[in-house]
């Protein structure tokens, strides 16, 4: 196992707070999605609502633009006045299931509630897009106010929600204190938002994680588990999947009929996957350097279980950042050819202006965010948890306010959610590493970023790739992960998913409303590779699978036991780490 050494340490965490005295202005441009939480995360929840500079340059853009404030009070006036007078023609989207109840639109008063309430946050929103402000300071003050204007909502108040109402009715107003108690558990320890499933809902190796497979190695990083062969013949070359650091590992094993893993064994690929540990303050040092070893390490003991002089990558989210690191350092030592194809889901490596979180990021903040994770030796995965939910209000805040606490019912069972609940810590040095690169967009330049004592260039890494993006994903936008296929010095293929960040991932044949879309060239900018791509019907797995095939090797008889004489199963899957709490 390898860490940092103490020089290399201190020279990162002197890099991030030399950054304080740089504009904001910078940061806004060299930051990126996963800072957002990691930053946030690490300090005070109400931080992300503070406007900071941005509202000191939003409030000037409205002094020198008078007549842009005065135009939407006009304008909000005269709507107003309509709404009284009942001839207002706003109405909500037609699939926004807050006021699907007909009450909504029957009743006079609660009809001219909701029309006021669409007007005001109308004429909100469009302040702020008429305010004239840059791109990150827009981005910020965007959310700011999308935030208030949701929180708003009178469908979150239980004296004008008619569902609320008509509840309490039937119940005798016990759906509130069934509601109270909810809310008293929830916000009792973090993460302080609501629940989105019952802590008992699944159980990890009963009802998730449950494809076949057994611990062929366990480190203090991670355990490796090797899946068990479902066909005859399988591809030679092993897949070496290499999850996030800051969720558990089965996402990609979510269920039966919704696992990647499953549908990659069933297709004849042999699967190895790293579970990792999940850290404490003992593990404070564990830094890129140690992950980095890890998944050479993986990477060898699966070479040597199947026998072969190859295996092929697949990194998400930030598992896939270490991997691509990892190749680069492979370069660099003129060991590349041990990976014979790489791959890439919803992993975001050029941070240049990389969506809502990105703006929403300070070097002040990251600063402050690194020098309290090196306090208390981590970066608590249940306040990572916590600043998820509020990048998207609507859905995983205000949502379940209403359904767990005003009409006192239980969250559905959900399986992705269930995994997004079950958190993971984030070590003090890798949250200070992943920090410095985002900061510095480090892997955009070559040897600007370090791994195990060599430069990181990842133009000499010209293995075959396969990168995923979600088109409506909110945390890694797609545009930023295309900028992958510019980077990497190889041949790209990209594919552009439906559905955000993990939908995108779990997205299993059969669903009717799944479509991929690819084009034959990748041009510098995203648009233009939009503007020339076609769509294809279906998911995307079963084109990866196509492509991976390619790269696998020829087939070869099943191996007769999981294992070998060197590396003895330690236990079924899905192991022990995926249990830590």
């Amino acid at each position: 196992m390898s860490h940092p050494n103490d020089t290399a340490a201190t020279a990162a965490q002197a890099r991030i707070h030399a950054a304080d005295d740089i504009e904001a202005d910078h940061a806004q441009e060299v930051s990126a999605p996963l800072d957002l939480l990691l930053a946030d995360a690490a300090s005070s929840p109400l931080r992300r609502f503070l406007p900071g500079m941005s509202g000191v340059r939003f409030a000037g853009a409205l002094v020198r633009r008078p007549g842009n404030v005065a135009g939407q009070a006009v304008t909000l006036t005269k709507e107003l006045g309509r709404v009284v007078v009942g001839r207002s023609e706003l109405a909500p989207h037609p699939k926004d299931r807050r006021f699907a109840d007909d009450g909504w639109a029957k009743n006079p008063f609660l009809r001219r509630t909701l029309q006021g309430y669409l007007a005001a946050g109308k004429a909100a929103r469009s302040i702020v897009a008429d305010a004239g402000l840059g791109w990150g300071d827009g981005q910020r003050m965007g959310f700011i106010v999308d935030n208030l204007v949701e929180a708003s909502s009178p469908s979150n108040n239980p004296l004008l929600n008619p569902k609320v109402l008509k509840r309490v009715v039937d119940t005798g107003g016990g759906n509130l204190v069934t509601g109270g108690r909810r809310l008293v558990r929830d916000f009792a320890t973090a993460p302080r938002v609501p629940s989105m499933v019952e802590p008992d809902a699944f159980e990890v190796g009963e009802d998730l994680a449950v494809t076949p497979g057994a611990v062929v190695l366990r480190t203090d990083v991670f355990e490796l588990i090797q899946y068990t062969p479902q066909t005859t013949k399988v591809r030679s070359v092993p897949l070496l999947i290499v999850p996030p650091t800051i969720n558990k590992y089965y996402v990609i094993d979510l269920a039966p009929q919704r696992s990647l893993v499953e549908h990659l064994v069933a297709s004849g690929q042999q699967v190895y996957c790293i579970s990792w540990r999940n850290p404490d303050k003992r593990h404070a040092a564990w830094g890129l350097d140690t992950y980095g070893q890890a998944i050479i390490e993986a990477m060898t003991v699966a070479q040597d279980i199947s026998r072969q002089d190859q295996v092929a990558l697949l990194g998400i989210c930030s598992g896939g950042m270490i991997a691509s690191m990892v190749l680069a350092h492979l370069a660099a030592t003129g060991d590349l050819g041990r990976v014979a194809a790489f791959s890439l889901a919803v992993t975001v490596l050029d941070q240049e202006q990389a969506g809502l979180p990105s703006a929403l990021l300070s070097h002040k903040a990251a600063a402050a965010s690194t020098r309290a994770s090196a306090e208390k030796g981590y970066l608590d995965g249940r306040a990572l948890a916590e600043v998820f939910a509020w990048l998207r209000p609507n859905d995983l805040i205000w949502n379940y306010w209403v359904n767990n606490y005003l009409l006192g019912h239980a969250p559905k069972a959900f399986d992705i959610l269930y995994w997004n609940a079950d958190s993971v810590r984030m070590t003090a040095a890798m949250h200070r590493d992943f920090m410095d690169l985002a900061i510095r967009n480090a892997l955009t330049e070559a040897g600007a970023a370090q791994l195990l004592g060599t430069d990181i260039d990842l133009g000499k890494v010209d293995t075959d790739t396969y990168v995923v993006a979600g088109i409506a994903d909110h945390l890694c936008a797609w545009e930023s992960c295309y900028r992958t296929t510019q980077l990497l010095g190889g041949e790209s293929r990209f594919v552009l998913s439906t559905s955000g960040h993990i939908a995108a991932m779990v997205n299993p044949p059969g669903n009717e409303k799944a479509s991929f879309q690819t084009a034959p060239d990748n041009p510098a900018k995203a648009a233009d590779w939009l503007a020339g791509a076609s769509k294809t019907s279906g998911s995307w797995w079963e084109d990866y699978v196509a492509w991976l095939s390619e790269r696998s090797g020829p087939e070869r008889g099943k191996p007769r036991r999981l294992g070998s004489a060197k590396h003895e199963p330690v236990c079924d899957a899905p192991g022990t780490y995926v249990h830590d709490r």
